[in-house]
């Protein structure tokens, strides 16, 4: 397979962290995007670039669309996996926790998607990693009303996305996950084990967003086993 271009964000820890690991293990290169850098610098791995990214920042946009037009000029790859969670009783939170989680898990993977799209061609894939939790129909769970319904409006995003561009040949496709035993996780659900490990979902992730852009476009995958 020839090497990708990927870019990945929320690489400093749990799934991201793996994703960027496997990828370039594979041979691809990698730009990997999170607040804290270090983690990943400190793997010193081939063909991986990593900066801070605050996706609530927007002027770092315009780091990652200088650096993509100066070293790379395209990108086969985005996954959006950086992710922020709130748990508080819903007449606890406020309108500012609202706004922090959406501006990081909607408003970030909007802008992050429109900055690189342009440097996208036939058989680009956009993979954005929502939840169980914001798909409709699904076991719902007190104390996340921003973080499950800003993963159920990424979901709805992904499906317009794959209809604007659809004769463009870039693939749109978003992964709603279980239960996986990440730090994220234990915020969310203190002392529950998951069943699936941080490298298991991210050994997944990297398979679908090489080759799911074949098979999918605009679809939401539910990837779970369990509850929650």
């Amino acid at each position: 397979m020839m090497s990708k271009h990927v870019i990945i964000t929320g690489t400093s820890r749990g799934i991201g962290f793996e994703l960027v690991q496997l990828f370039a293990k594979a041979g691809h290169k990698v730009l990997a995007l999170s607040r804290n850098e270090k983690p990943i610098q400190d793997l010193k791995l081939n063909n991986v670039n990593a900066f801070s990214f605050d996706l609530n920042d927007g002027e770092a946009y315009k780091k990652v669309e200088d650096f993509v037009n100066k070293n790379w000029q395209k990108v086969d790859i985005l996954i959006n996996n950086a992710g922020k969670l709130v748990n508080k009783p819903f007449s606890e939170i406020s309108m500012q926790d609202f706004e922090n989680v959406y501006k990081t898990n909607v408003f970030g993977v909007a802008e992050l998607t429109r900055i690189v799209l342009p440097f996208m061609k036939n058989e680009s894939h956009v993979v954005t990693i929502s939840s169980m939790g914001g798909v409709q129909g699904s076991m719902k769970f007190p104390g996340l009303a921003a973080y499950s319904s800003s993963k159920g409006a990424v979901i709805t995003l992904t499906e317009l996305l794959a209809e604007e561009y659809k004769d463009s040949g870039i693939s749109f496709n978003v992964l709603a996950l279980g239960a996986v035993q990440t730090e994220m996780l234990e915020e969310a659900f203190p002392g529950y084990k998951a069943s699936t490990s941080a490298l298991e979902m991210a050994q997944y992730i990297f398979e679908f967003s090489l080759t799911g852009n074949k098979y999918y476009n605009g679809k939401l995958l539910q990837v779970s086993n369990s509850t929650p």
